[in-house]
């Protein structure tokens, strides 16, 4: 007889097992008409940038979401690779909107799009004004 580990045929099939790997990404699209807009959810203090997305749609920190973003000005959409850093629940204090924060994928196209976005804003960066997150 067999112990549990080994099968007693080759015809015994192997159940899946789960991968994280495996599951599939979560895809947001955002349109961005203007240039405060994109400064309010801009997150230049993450090292590959990221923005913030208000929602209501429930996220866990290090869920990975592939965006698909229209900028100002602009009718390209980038698609741009990401991963949940920050979350701000419903009913926040501070009259916060409920949201999360995305950082950009640390690849070449992650790289490109915040080169982008902060060529876009240009000196608006250095504004001390407050933002979804700041």
């Amino acid at each position: 007889m067999a112990s549990p580990e080994e099968p007693e045929d080759d015809k015994t099939k192997e159940v899946p097992k789960f991968e994280a790997d495996e599951v599939k990404k979560k895809t947001l699209s955002i349109t961005i008409k203007d240039t405060e807009v994109l400064y309010a959810a801009y997150m230049s203090f993450l090292k590959s940038g990221g923005l913030f997305i208000p929602t209501k749609k429930k996220f866990a920190m290090g869920d990975e979401l592939s965006l698909l973003i229209t900028l100002p000005g602009s009718e390209e959409r980038h698609r741009v690779e990401s991963r949940v850093v920050w979350i701000t629940p419903v009913g926040s204090p501070g009259n916060k909107a409920a949201g999360v924060g995305v950082q950009f994928s640390e690849d070449p196209e992650g790289e490109a799009f915040r080169i982008k976005i902060e060529n876009i804003l240009g000196a608006r960066l250095q504004s001390h004004d407050q933002t979804h997150t700041m």
